[in-house]
């Protein structure tokens, strides 16, 4: 056979290949789709998932269900979707916990940046550092006063070792050159349980789970975590203006497909997913919890995720993390 015969099969097959492909685009999705949420139903996580399942199922006429499939920090769920078909049917709804595993977990067989495309960020949302009234501490400059003065014995909770909530304590306590104590539990509610009880000083939790507590005057908010206020805590300053310049430390959500998803069904689901974000009432949604929804490309969730994964990586090795999983 020659040459010229190869190269006309091969242009055949690939233009048959296009074809295909364009007309799946085009009648996508014709099934139910899956929207795999690494962590357990009614996490912080879940309620933002089910509100971008939601408006993709009324954009697209088809069913988008959430899949649940916590443990390993999110690693379980997240490599689910990193092995499954690239077909359009299975997209993940990941987290910053993908970012901190990509260097804490110890048992992982995938790589996010290998095995996952990254469809666009879909909402950022601040910390905000909480701490019982009872401590004598109202602001940034008064928590490093305390810690350098007692070093070791402020104690702060998280929802276990190298979560976002460890980490960005761990950071602070870096960047402000400190020495706290870190207390982990199973979860965020029972660390802010015992904080309310005063069995530890401080969390640094995402605005929606401390909100109520705030509200309340239970607990006292003294920064937030991310660059710029929060709309939900405007009074609130960020760490950043407080005395530590350059102190970032958000939590974050991203829409991914697997590696291989061809481009013409990526395109489709950002173009979906960029028309729920600049929906007015997702916007109020996620605003009530302290978020602000944020559309972006995928090469710039993509930028994004790997300084993620490198600036977490560092703190990590600073703070001689250890992974449970």
């Amino acid at each position: 056979m020659s040459i010229k015969t190869n190269t006309y099969i091969i242009s055949v097959l690939f233009g048959a290949w296009a074809l295909s492909t364009a007309q799946a685009a085009e009648t996508y999705p014709n099934r139910p789709v899956r929207l795999i949420v690494p962590f357990a139903a009614g996490a912080a996580q879940d309620i933002m998932g089910r509100v971008v399942a939601q408006r993709l199922t009324e954009a697209w006429g088809q069913q988008v269900v959430v899949d649940n499939r916590a443990g390993a920090g999110s690693s379980i769920g997240v490599e689910l979707a990193a092995r499954a078909q690239p077909d359009g049917y299975t997209l993940l709804f990941a987290n910053e916990a993908m970012a901190i595993n990509a260097t804490l977990s110890r048992n992982r067989t995938f790589d996010p940046l290998r095995d996952l495309l990254p469809v666009s960020m879909v909402v950022v949302n601040p910390r905000v550092f909480v701490l019982h009234p009872s401590v004598p501490v109202n602001s940034v400059k008064d928590l490093i006063a305390l810690a350098r003065a007692k070093p070791g014995e402020v104690r702060y909770g998280s929802s276990g070792v190298g979560t976002g909530p460890h980490l960005a304590a761990a950071l602070f306590a870096s960047m402000a050159k400190v020495e706290m104590t870190h207390v982990p539990y199973k979860g965020v509610a029972p660390a802010i349980t015992d904080l309310l009880g005063g069995q530890i000083q401080m969390i640094v939790s995402v605005v929606g789970s401390a909100m109520p507590q705030i509200q309340s005057g239970k607990l006292k908010p003294i920064a937030v975590t991310t660059v710029k206020r929060s709309g939900a805590l405007p009074k609130v300053p960020t760490v950043a203006e407080s005395g530590v310049p350059g102190y970032e430390a958000t939590a974050w959500s991203m829409l991914m497909v697997p590696a291989g998803t061809s481009r013409t069904l990526v395109a489709r689901v950002y173009d979906s997913t960029v028309r729920v974000l600049e929906n007015a009432e997702v916007k109020k949604r996620f605003a009530s919890d302290g978020g602000e929804a944020t559309s972006s490309s995928g090469e710039q969730a993509a930028k994004f995720l790997r300084e993620e994964i490198q600036r977490w990586a560092k703190v990590i090795k600073e703070a001689g993390v250890r992974s449970e999983n």
